[in-house]
């Protein structure tokens, strides 16, 4: 299983992560840590190389993570996808047409519980489980909402992606570049 025959999703975390992405066979990834007054400059240079885009509304800098920063960043920039752990934010992306990752921090059960409430709640497209390298929890989740899995945080090497993907996860979130760079052609 695969995301559009991507097992990762770059994670951007700067400028010079954007360029390597750019110059990548990958067509999605994910900005993070983005300051609000470069939003419209990446989102046009990404579309110009038909890179398709999801922004984690939560890490902009500059931008409170909220509905109307939610329908501000839908209406304007048109990203592929937004993710956010604020169940308002999911709400306002799937109404207006943008795919939803809800990220779910799993820390002990009722973490996991609360996760899977609101997740059935919100509807999300996707579901981004951290940390992702516990495969158990990307399993049970992948069960019981029967939603796509990105699994994200702490993962360092390729067998904790083959582990999340073989635990159903459709991929993994990183920002680090040598799994971008194992993962490009497969």
């Amino acid at each position: 299983m695969s995301f559009h025959g991507q097992k990762i999703i770059p994670a951007i975390r700067s400028m010079k992560d954007f360029e390597k992405m750019i110059d990548s066979p990958y067509t999605y990834g994910v900005f993070l840590d983005l300051h609000v007054g470069m939003l419209k400059s990446v989102y046009s240079h990404a579309k110009k190389h038909n890179k398709k885009m999801f922004c984690h509304v939560d890490l902009i800098h500059g931008l409170s993570s909220d509905e109307a920063a939610a329908e501000y960043i839908c209406q304007e920039l048109k990203p592929y996808g937004l993710i956010s752990t604020k169940g308002s934010v999911i709400t306002k992306a799937r109404q207006k047409g943008v795919y939803a990752t809800q990220r779910a921090f799993i820390l002990d059960t009722h973490a996991l519980e609360r996760s899977i409430k609101l997740i059935a709640k919100t509807d999300p497209d996707y579901v981004e489980v951290l940390p992702g390298v516990i495969p158990k929890v990307i399993k049970e989740i992948h069960e019981r909402t029967g939603k796509p899995i990105f699994a994200g945080g702490l993962i360092d090497h390729v067998d904790e992606v083959e582990q999340a993907i073989e635990a159903g996860a459709s991929a993994v979130t990183t920002s680090n570049l040598m799994l971008w760079d194992k993962f490009s052609s497969s």
